[in-house]
């Protein structure tokens, strides 16, 4: 800003204009009286021009009085004017002084004091906005705790104007939701409620700052307070489906836990008895598979509300997983008590359960096992009694289904180790565990290696190697049999390209295949990948499906098959004569090997009706252009039969136990140079080694 130039007083003019009229009037006096010592001019007229003067020079001193105090009260009426203007809010207008030196300090003073007044009022404006923009409520108080300015947020959390707000308490309008006061020290955020003049309650989350001055004493306090009636609300139905199974709106797993652990511990203060009820839907895969699962989720909700409408008073029922059910009962003196009301109860909530039922014009009949375990007899705790029932319920399923079982002692043994199995498993992908044997497989007519069969192990460091037999089902419970199937793929191709370094052609290798491997999504996407990662031509395996598997949804499954064909792989029944369809039936499938089930095999030497079952199995899948692999030939009279019968291939103990890869490698070597150890089962000599014929399957030394 650019200083202005100093300017004369109006007190230096003034005194200018004074002296410069007292030296005319002493001039013009003394010319008078000079005028009159030369005789010029007489008495009278002296007398006359003396007072003619003074009169004169007195009124240009009365003019200038008059001149000065205008030129002082003019630039005060300017600055007045602009005080006021500023005082009613106009603080645009400056005040001017005009040519008054003298007002100078305080034109500046008031023209400072404008601008000031309006960045002071400038912020207050924006301030006011700030807090009326608010979104969170906004509390001002005095050091005793009265309110003193609300900002518009407030007056909509605490239903009450700014005006009714001023002059409250805050403890009066905040409820704290715990022992600290709602007008207590400084805090970090706590939660409260608000009673509304309308009745409601607003729960609020709030916290407190307070205001110190100069000497550190406490003289005002903000509160700032939000609403969280929604984020409660959230969190309720968080909690809710946290403990709450979505599709019966029963407790769930967690839930059920939960009650069943405050039941024992009650139980145990009060030495009384506490009894669960695991419950299993018979054969609900029959249900989704027939009617949908739309009919199934329907099904365990009327299953689910019945069997809670007839427990007793102060029972619990929850659902553990899928078709899996328990019912908690306590508050029982005597085990007499409770076992007197077990025998009633759980033959009358089967039979409730079971009765029939529509859905979608589908009349359903279902069906429930269910195991039973006591507090204290059969455990003291949530992990014991689960798995007692957990393992009378198995009893109860063996049985056949819908029936009870009590938990006895002889039946933990089995459960346990099911349980244990289930949980190692899991663990064994990641220790390295699973391995993969091989399963020679012979031409009968020439006694020739081509092929093997792929059989998975479990090398279980406490027990040893694991069969199939063991683990495969409980896979499947688990769906661990997706993984286990991948594993298993991918295993015989490294293998299968480790043997490809060895001989030319290691033949065939068979991979059993799963039903739920089939129902992914991305299976056949996975099975071109897994060649593709190998090196591995799909025409070097073939997989095996059981008779079960082909005929569960013999739609799809022809679609899956067929593109399984398609990409080269060959496609085997594996335990035929254990399942339900017929050869010509399976006509429909891309088959090109039908595997006759060792059932039938063990006897076929000694017992007429395996033996013609078996002739006329293996005489119908040739008149279908299917080649014939017999499972399980143990002995030589076996092994004879079936040549005599025209069984293309033969695989069992006969040949040896099944073998690792680098065994199943160096067989293929044998083989290849003629010193195959299963030749003179099928009346061959040994080869020569170096033999050009029977060494022409061999892979040259680089």
């Amino acid at each position: 800003m650019t200083p202005r130039q100093p300017r004369s007083g109006l007190k230096s003019r003034y005194l200018a204009a004074t002296a410069g009229l007292s030296a005319a009037a002493l001039t013009i006096g003394a010319s008078l009286l000079y005028a009159h010592s030369t005789s010029a001019l007489s008495d009278r007229a002296l007398t006359i021009g003396l007072l003619v003067t003074f009169a004169a020079a007195g009124a240009g001193a009365l003019a200038l009085v008059a001149a000065l105090a205008d030129g002082f009260s003019r630039p005060l009426r300017a600055v007045v004017a602009s005080l006021q203007k500023s005082a009613s809010g106009n603080y645009e207008a400056a005040a001017e002084v005009g040519s008054a030196g003298e007002l100078r300090e305080l034109e500046d003073a008031v023209n400072a004091m404008r601008i000031s007044l309006r960045s002071s009022t400038i912020s207050r404006d924006y301030l006011d906005r700030l807090l009326s923009g608010m979104g969170e409520a906004l509390l001002i108080t005095d050091a005793a705790g009265r309110i003193e300015r609300a900002n518009a947020a407030a007056s909509e959390l605490f239903g009450l104007s700014e005006p009714e707000l001023v002059g409250k308490f805050t403890n009066e309008l905040i409820i704290s939701g715990d022992r600290r006061r709602a007008d207590g020290a400084a805090s970090r955020p706590r939660e409260g409620s608000v009673p509304r003049p309308d009745g409601t309650a607003v729960s609020i989350s709030y916290t407190i700052a307070n205001v110190h001055d100069d000497s550190g004493k406490v003289e005002s306090t903000v509160f700032v307070a939000h609403n969280i009636d929604e984020r409660k609300r959230v969190e309720q139905r968080i909690r809710y489906l946290a403990r709450t199974d979505p599709l019966t709106k029963i407790a769930n797993r967690m839930q059920f836990q939960h009650l069943l652990q405050q039941s024992i511990a009650r139980a145990r203060r009060t030495q009384q008895y506490v009894a669960i009820l695991y419950l299993d839907v018979d054969r609900f895969k029959d249900i989704n598979d027939t009617f949908g699962h739309a009919a199934g989720d329907t099904s365990l909700e009327i299953f689910a509300r019945r069997l809670l409408e007839d427990l007793p008073e102060n029972s619990h029922a929850g659902r553990l997983a899928g078709d899996e059910f328990a019912a908690l009962l306590s508050g029982y003196d005597r085990l007499e008590a409770i076992l007197k009301q077990l025998n009633e109860l759980a033959p009358r909530v089967l039979q409730v359960v079971g009765k029939p039922f529509q859905v979608h014009g589908e009349e359903i009949f279902l069906t429930a096992s269910m195991g039973i375990a006591v507090y204290p007899r059969d455990g003291d705790n949530v992990i014991d009694l689960l798995r007692n029932g957990d393992a009378a319920l198995y009893q109860a399923k063996k049985a056949g289904g819908n029936c009870f079982e009590f938990y006895s002692t002889d039946m933990n043994t089995a459960a346990v180790e099911r349980l244990m199995l289930k949980s190692k498993l899991r663990r064994a992908f990641e220790r390295d565990e699973l391995r993969v044997h091989y399963q020679p497989k012979y031409r009968l007519t020439t006694g020739r290696l081509e092929g093997a069969e792929a059989l998975v192990r479990w090398d279980l460091p406490e027990r040893g190697l694991v069969l199939p037999s063991d683990f495969v089902p409980l896979a499947e419970e688990t769906n661990l049999i997706l993984q286990l199937g991948d594993w298993v793929l991918n295993r015989v191709c490294a293998d299968y390209r480790a043997w490809q370094r060895l001989v030319l052609s290691p033949s065939r290798v068979s991979v059993n295949l799963s039903l739920r491997q089939l129902q992914q999504r991305r299976f056949l996407d996975q099975v071109r990948e897994t060649f593709r990662t190998h090196g591995v031509s799909p025409t070097s395996l073939e997989l095996e499906i059981t008779e079960t598997t082909l005929m569960e949804e013999p739609e799809r499954t022809i679609r899956v098959l067929d593109a399984l064909y398609g990409m080269g792989l060959h496609l085997a029944i594996d335990d035929f004569g254990t399942g339900y369809s017929s050869l010509s039936a399976l006509q429909q499938f891309p088959i090109s090997t039908l595997k006759i089930d060792q059932s039938f095999v063990r006897d076929v030497a000694i017992d007429r009706d395996d033996a013609a079952i078996v002739d006329a199995i293996i005489q119908m899948a040739h008149s279908l252009q299917l080649e014939v692999v017999a499972e399980g030939v143990e002995s030589e009279q076996q092994l004879d039969f079936l040549r005599k019968h025209g069984c293309d291939f033969a695989q069992g103990h006969l040949f040896g136990d099944s073998i690792t890869a680098e065994r199943f490698g160096e067989l293929l070597i044998a083989e290849a140079d003629g010193t195959g150890k299963h030749r003179a089962l099928f009346g061959l000599p040994p080869g020569l080694v170096g033999d050009d014929s029977a060494s022409a399957g061999l892979v040259s030394a680089p």
